[in-house]
Protein backbone atom coordinates (compact mmCIF):
# COMPACT_ATOMS: atom_id res chain seq x y z
CA UNK A 1 0.00 0.00 0.00
CA UNK A 2 1.66 3.33 -0.79
CA UNK A 3 0.73 6.15 0.80
CA UNK A 4 2.69 10.27 1.69
CA UNK A 5 1.62 13.25 3.64
CA UNK A 6 2.46 16.12 3.77
CA UNK A 7 1.61 19.62 5.07
CA UNK A 8 -0.18 22.65 3.59
CA UNK A 9 0.34 26.38 4.94
CA UNK A 10 -1.06 28.31 1.82
CA UNK A 11 -4.76 28.45 0.84
CA UNK A 12 -4.96 27.66 -2.59
CA UNK A 13 -3.67 24.46 -1.89
CA UNK A 14 -5.42 24.23 1.19
CA UNK A 15 -9.07 25.20 0.07
CA UNK A 16 -8.57 23.07 -2.58
CA UNK A 17 -8.26 19.54 -0.56
CA UNK A 18 -11.07 21.29 1.76
CA UNK A 19 -13.86 22.09 -1.67
CA UNK A 20 -13.17 18.37 -2.65
CA UNK A 21 -14.20 16.85 0.61
CA UNK A 22 -17.42 14.87 1.14
CA UNK A 23 -18.44 17.53 2.96
CA UNK A 24 -17.14 20.74 4.81
CA UNK A 25 -17.86 24.05 6.06
CA UNK A 26 -16.72 27.47 6.66
CA UNK A 27 -14.79 26.49 9.41
CA UNK A 28 -11.86 24.39 7.70
CA UNK A 29 -11.34 26.68 5.00
CA UNK A 30 -7.79 28.54 5.35
CA UNK A 31 -8.97 32.05 5.59
CA UNK A 32 -11.39 31.43 8.82
CA UNK A 33 -8.35 29.50 10.11
CA UNK A 34 -6.16 32.93 9.41
CA UNK A 35 -8.63 35.20 11.74
CA UNK A 36 -7.15 33.37 14.61
CA UNK A 37 -4.30 34.84 16.45
CA UNK A 38 -3.47 31.98 18.69
CA UNK A 39 -0.54 30.60 16.23
CA UNK A 40 0.24 29.55 13.07
CA UNK A 41 -2.32 27.78 10.43
CA UNK A 42 -1.88 24.19 9.44
CA UNK A 43 -3.37 21.36 7.40
CA UNK A 44 -2.25 17.90 7.34
CA UNK A 45 -2.95 15.83 4.38
CA UNK A 46 -2.33 12.11 4.41
CA UNK A 47 -3.19 10.67 0.94
CA UNK A 48 -3.87 7.03 -0.56
CA UNK A 49 -4.86 5.91 -3.75
CA UNK A 50 -8.46 6.79 -4.15
CA UNK A 51 -9.01 9.33 -1.10
CA UNK A 52 -7.35 11.50 1.40
CA UNK A 53 -7.44 13.02 4.42
CA UNK A 54 -6.64 17.01 5.34
CA UNK A 55 -7.10 17.87 8.86
CA UNK A 56 -6.99 21.71 9.75
CA UNK A 57 -4.90 23.22 13.31
CA UNK A 58 -3.75 26.04 15.10
CA UNK A 59 -0.09 25.42 16.07
CA UNK A 60 0.60 27.01 19.13
CA UNK A 61 4.11 28.08 20.92
CA UNK A 62 4.14 26.54 24.50
CA UNK A 63 5.18 29.25 26.93
CA UNK A 64 8.66 28.89 28.70
CA UNK A 65 9.27 25.99 26.28
CA UNK A 66 10.88 24.99 23.35
CA UNK A 67 7.57 22.49 22.56
CA UNK A 68 4.13 23.45 20.58
CA UNK A 69 0.78 21.90 20.76
CA UNK A 70 -1.93 21.83 18.41
CA UNK A 71 -5.58 23.12 18.57
CA UNK A 72 -8.97 23.93 16.66
CA UNK A 73 -10.14 27.22 15.70
CA UNK A 74 -13.14 28.55 17.23
CA UNK A 75 -16.25 26.43 16.14
CA UNK A 76 -16.87 22.80 14.97
CA UNK A 77 -13.52 21.49 13.12
CA UNK A 78 -11.62 18.57 12.81
CA UNK A 79 -10.58 16.18 9.65
CA UNK A 80 -12.18 16.34 6.52
CA UNK A 81 -12.10 13.76 3.48
CA UNK A 82 -13.39 12.76 0.12
CA UNK A 83 -14.56 9.58 1.27
CA UNK A 84 -16.86 8.29 4.54
CA UNK A 85 -14.41 7.61 7.39
CA UNK A 86 -15.99 4.40 8.32
CA UNK A 87 -15.19 3.15 5.11
CA UNK A 88 -11.74 3.66 5.79
CA UNK A 89 -10.01 0.16 6.21
CA UNK A 90 -8.37 -0.71 9.43
CA UNK A 91 -4.40 -1.18 7.56
CA UNK A 92 -5.56 2.65 5.96
CA UNK A 93 -6.41 3.48 9.85
CA UNK A 94 -3.24 2.51 11.36
CA UNK A 95 -0.88 4.06 8.59
CA UNK A 96 -2.82 7.35 9.16
CA UNK A 97 -1.92 7.00 12.79
CA UNK A 98 1.20 6.37 12.32
CA UNK A 99 2.07 9.00 9.53
CA UNK A 100 0.07 11.77 11.88
CA UNK A 101 2.05 10.93 14.67
CA UNK A 102 5.20 10.97 12.94
CA UNK A 103 3.82 14.74 11.98
CA UNK A 104 3.27 15.58 15.61
CA UNK A 105 7.10 14.44 16.58
CA UNK A 106 8.66 16.43 13.42
CA UNK A 107 6.63 19.88 14.36
CA UNK A 108 7.24 19.38 18.32
CA UNK A 109 3.77 19.06 19.04
CA UNK A 110 2.74 17.58 22.40
CA UNK A 111 -0.69 17.57 22.26
CA UNK A 112 -3.77 18.02 20.02
CA UNK A 113 -7.11 19.31 20.65
CA UNK A 114 -10.21 19.62 18.57
CA UNK A 115 -13.75 20.13 18.84
CA UNK A 116 -15.11 17.92 16.28
CA UNK A 117 -17.58 18.26 13.56
CA UNK A 118 -20.96 16.67 14.14
CA UNK A 119 -22.36 16.05 10.65
CA UNK A 120 -19.25 13.94 9.90
CA UNK A 121 -18.14 10.33 11.56
CA UNK A 122 -14.63 11.41 12.18
CA UNK A 123 -15.12 9.74 15.71
CA UNK A 124 -14.32 6.61 13.31
CA UNK A 125 -10.75 8.32 12.41
CA UNK A 126 -9.47 9.35 15.90
CA UNK A 127 -11.21 6.41 18.40
CA UNK A 128 -7.89 4.87 18.35
CA UNK A 129 -5.97 7.68 18.46
CA UNK A 130 -6.41 8.83 22.22
CA UNK A 131 -10.27 8.82 22.59
CA UNK A 132 -13.03 10.64 21.60
CA UNK A 133 -14.98 12.28 24.52
CA UNK A 134 -18.46 13.76 24.72
CA UNK A 135 -19.06 17.26 25.20
CA UNK A 136 -23.12 16.70 25.62
CA UNK A 137 -25.83 17.00 22.49
CA UNK A 138 -26.02 19.75 20.37
CA UNK A 139 -29.51 21.48 18.80
CA UNK A 140 -30.24 21.64 15.00
CA UNK A 141 -32.94 22.44 12.91
CA UNK A 142 -34.17 20.13 10.13
CA UNK A 143 -34.67 22.68 7.60
CA UNK A 144 -36.16 20.56 4.38
CA UNK A 145 -39.73 20.73 6.04
CA UNK A 146 -42.29 23.82 5.42
CA UNK A 147 -42.29 26.45 7.85
CA UNK A 148 -45.42 26.17 9.43
CA UNK A 149 -43.92 22.33 10.37
CA UNK A 150 -41.29 23.62 11.94
CA UNK A 151 -42.82 26.53 13.89
CA UNK A 152 -45.54 23.60 14.90
CA UNK A 153 -43.02 21.82 16.76
CA UNK A 154 -41.72 24.93 18.91
CA UNK A 155 -42.65 24.90 22.89
CA UNK A 156 -46.20 26.36 22.72
CA UNK A 157 -44.96 29.67 24.76
CA UNK A 158 -42.09 30.23 22.60
CA UNK A 159 -44.86 29.59 19.07
CA UNK A 160 -46.92 32.35 20.65
CA UNK A 161 -44.04 34.63 21.65
CA UNK A 162 -42.70 34.54 17.83
CA UNK A 163 -45.75 35.07 16.44
CA UNK A 164 -46.29 38.37 18.59
CA UNK A 165 -42.45 39.62 17.85
CA UNK A 166 -43.41 38.90 13.79
CA UNK A 167 -45.92 41.40 14.64
CA UNK A 168 -44.18 44.33 16.16
CA UNK A 169 -42.73 46.97 14.30
CA UNK A 170 -39.19 45.53 13.92
CA UNK A 171 -36.92 46.27 11.46
CA UNK A 172 -34.71 43.18 10.48
CA UNK A 173 -32.22 43.71 7.87
CA UNK A 174 -28.77 42.35 6.18
CA UNK A 175 -26.15 44.63 7.11
CA UNK A 176 -22.30 44.84 5.54
CA UNK A 177 -21.67 48.80 6.23
CA UNK A 178 -18.72 49.26 8.83
CA UNK A 179 -20.38 51.33 10.71
CA UNK A 180 -22.81 48.42 11.66
CA UNK A 181 -20.57 45.80 11.90
CA UNK A 182 -18.84 48.53 14.71
CA UNK A 183 -22.40 48.54 16.47
CA UNK A 184 -22.97 45.09 16.15
CA UNK A 185 -19.18 44.64 17.74
CA UNK A 186 -20.04 46.84 20.56
CA UNK A 187 -23.22 45.69 21.58
CA UNK A 188 -21.40 41.70 21.03
CA UNK A 189 -18.95 42.89 23.83
CA UNK A 190 -21.24 44.52 25.90
CA UNK A 191 -23.03 40.88 26.32
CA UNK A 192 -19.95 39.58 26.91
CA UNK A 193 -19.22 41.86 29.90
CA UNK A 194 -22.90 40.84 31.11
CA UNK A 195 -21.95 36.96 30.83
CA UNK A 196 -18.34 37.60 32.25
CA UNK A 197 -17.58 35.63 29.40
CA UNK A 198 -13.51 34.72 29.03
CA UNK A 199 -11.23 36.66 27.36
CA UNK A 200 -11.27 34.40 24.25
CA UNK A 201 -14.80 35.39 23.55
CA UNK A 202 -13.79 38.92 22.56
CA UNK A 203 -13.46 38.97 19.14
CA UNK A 204 -12.61 42.43 17.43
CA UNK A 205 -14.21 44.52 14.88
CA UNK A 206 -11.48 43.48 12.45
CA UNK A 207 -12.57 39.29 13.11
CA UNK A 208 -16.13 39.88 12.67
CA UNK A 209 -15.11 42.05 9.25
CA UNK A 210 -12.95 39.09 8.46
CA UNK A 211 -15.80 36.96 8.57
CA UNK A 212 -17.72 39.36 6.18
CA UNK A 213 -15.76 39.14 3.30
CA UNK A 214 -17.56 38.37 0.49
CA UNK A 215 -14.40 37.52 -1.71
CA UNK A 216 -14.37 34.49 0.59
CA UNK A 217 -17.72 33.87 1.88
CA UNK A 218 -21.38 34.03 1.75
CA UNK A 219 -22.01 34.90 5.62
CA UNK A 220 -24.34 37.40 6.75
CA UNK A 221 -24.63 40.12 9.65
CA UNK A 222 -28.68 40.22 10.34
CA UNK A 223 -29.21 42.84 13.01
CA UNK A 224 -32.85 43.86 14.24
CA UNK A 225 -33.76 47.33 15.20
CA UNK A 226 -36.37 49.03 17.15
CA UNK A 227 -36.43 52.26 15.50
CA UNK A 228 -32.81 53.89 14.96
CA UNK A 229 -31.87 51.66 18.15
CA UNK A 230 -30.05 48.08 17.32
CA UNK A 231 -31.35 45.44 20.03
CA UNK A 232 -30.47 42.15 18.30
CA UNK A 233 -27.94 40.89 16.30
CA UNK A 234 -25.62 37.61 14.81
CA UNK A 235 -23.16 37.15 12.31
CA UNK A 236 -24.29 33.77 10.13
CA UNK A 237 -22.10 31.31 8.62
CA UNK A 238 -23.44 30.21 5.48
CA UNK A 239 -21.81 26.61 4.11
CA UNK A 240 -22.85 24.46 1.38
CA UNK A 241 -25.16 22.37 3.38
CA UNK A 242 -25.44 24.18 7.29
CA UNK A 243 -26.53 27.72 8.48
CA UNK A 244 -25.67 28.66 12.04
CA UNK A 245 -25.78 31.29 14.42
CA UNK A 246 -22.36 32.03 14.93
CA UNK A 247 -21.96 35.02 16.98
CA UNK A 248 -24.89 37.02 18.22
CA UNK A 249 -25.69 39.81 21.14
CA UNK A 250 -28.94 41.24 22.72
CA UNK A 251 -29.15 44.77 23.89
CA UNK A 252 -29.33 44.37 28.05
CA UNK A 253 -32.03 46.64 27.35
CA UNK A 254 -34.48 44.29 25.69
CA UNK A 255 -33.55 41.05 27.31
CA UNK A 256 -36.72 40.95 28.71
CA UNK A 257 -38.31 41.23 25.09
CA UNK A 258 -36.23 38.77 23.95
CA UNK A 259 -35.92 39.42 20.59
CA UNK A 260 -33.33 36.70 19.89
CA UNK A 261 -36.05 34.22 19.25
CA UNK A 262 -37.24 36.23 16.65
CA UNK A 263 -33.68 36.14 15.28
CA UNK A 264 -33.33 32.25 15.82
CA UNK A 265 -36.96 31.85 13.91
CA UNK A 266 -35.46 34.53 11.00
CA UNK A 267 -32.24 32.55 10.46
CA UNK A 268 -34.16 29.53 10.36
CA UNK A 269 -36.44 31.37 7.26
CA UNK A 270 -33.12 32.35 5.86
CA UNK A 271 -31.31 28.89 5.50
CA UNK A 272 -34.65 27.50 3.69
CA UNK A 273 -34.38 30.01 1.51
CA UNK A 274 -30.83 29.35 0.69
CA UNK A 275 -31.73 26.18 0.27
CA UNK A 276 -29.95 24.95 2.92
CA UNK A 277 -30.40 21.65 4.51
CA UNK A 278 -29.67 22.20 8.52
CA UNK A 279 -29.76 25.40 10.74
CA UNK A 280 -27.36 24.15 13.42
CA UNK A 281 -28.08 26.00 16.65
CA UNK A 282 -25.80 24.30 18.70
CA UNK A 283 -25.49 23.56 22.70
CA UNK A 284 -25.09 24.99 25.64
CA UNK A 285 -21.83 26.41 26.58
CA UNK A 286 -19.21 23.73 28.23
CA UNK A 287 -21.41 21.08 26.61
CA UNK A 288 -23.78 21.57 29.75
CA UNK A 289 -27.54 21.45 29.43
CA UNK A 290 -27.82 24.80 30.94
CA UNK A 291 -30.16 27.91 30.23
CA UNK A 292 -28.71 28.75 26.64
CA UNK A 293 -29.08 24.37 25.86
CA UNK A 294 -33.19 24.85 27.25
CA UNK A 295 -33.54 28.37 25.13
CA UNK A 296 -32.31 25.90 21.61
CA UNK A 297 -33.96 23.18 22.65
CA UNK A 298 -37.30 25.16 22.49
CA UNK A 299 -37.16 25.53 18.81
CA UNK A 300 -35.95 22.27 18.15
CA UNK A 301 -35.78 18.01 19.84
CA UNK A 302 -33.36 17.40 16.96
CA UNK A 303 -30.25 16.29 19.13
CA UNK A 304 -27.16 14.92 17.87
CA UNK A 305 -23.57 14.16 19.75
CA UNK A 306 -20.83 17.01 20.38
CA UNK A 307 -17.68 15.21 20.79
CA UNK A 308 -14.40 16.49 21.40
CA UNK A 309 -10.78 14.71 21.02
CA UNK A 310 -7.87 14.87 23.11
CA UNK A 311 -4.58 13.59 22.33
CA UNK A 312 -1.22 13.45 24.27
CA UNK A 313 1.81 12.67 21.74
CA UNK A 314 4.59 12.65 24.24
CA UNK A 315 3.35 11.85 27.59
CA UNK A 316 6.69 12.91 29.10
CA UNK A 317 6.95 16.09 28.11
CA UNK A 318 3.64 16.83 28.89
CA UNK A 319 3.87 15.72 32.77
CA UNK A 320 7.20 17.91 32.42
CA UNK A 321 5.14 20.72 31.62
CA UNK A 322 2.55 19.86 34.20
CA UNK A 323 5.29 20.14 36.68
CA UNK A 324 6.18 23.71 35.60
CA UNK A 325 2.52 24.75 36.60
CA UNK A 326 2.23 22.87 39.66
CA UNK A 327 -0.38 24.12 42.46
CA UNK A 328 -1.57 26.92 39.77
CA UNK A 329 -3.38 23.62 37.68
CA UNK A 330 -6.32 22.55 39.99
CA UNK A 331 -6.57 18.93 40.10
CA UNK A 332 -10.69 18.78 39.58
CA UNK A 333 -10.33 20.71 36.53
CA UNK A 334 -11.11 18.87 33.48
CA UNK A 335 -9.02 21.20 30.85
CA UNK A 336 -6.88 20.51 28.26
CA UNK A 337 -4.11 20.22 28.13
CA UNK A 338 -3.56 20.91 31.75
CA UNK A 339 -0.99 23.02 31.58
CA UNK A 340 -2.83 25.52 29.64
CA UNK A 341 -5.54 26.16 32.58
Amino acid sequence: MQYQSFVIREKPEWDAYVKRSCNYEVYHTWYYHSLNREGEPLLFVYKEAGFFIAFPMIKRRIANSSFYDLTSVYGYAGPVSDTDFSAITERSLQSFKEEFCRFLTAERCVTVFTRLYPFLAQQYLLESLGGVSSNGSTIYMDLSITEEEQRARYEKRLKRQVKKLRASNYLIKDARSAEEIRSFTEIYHKNMDRLNAGKSYYFDEAYFTGLLNPGEFSNRLILIYDGPELICGALLLISEHVVRNHLSATSEKYLNVSPSKLLTDEISMIGRRLGKKIFHLGGGVGGKEDSLFQFKRHFSDLQIADRIWCYINDQEVYQELVLQRGAEISPESTFFPAYRQ
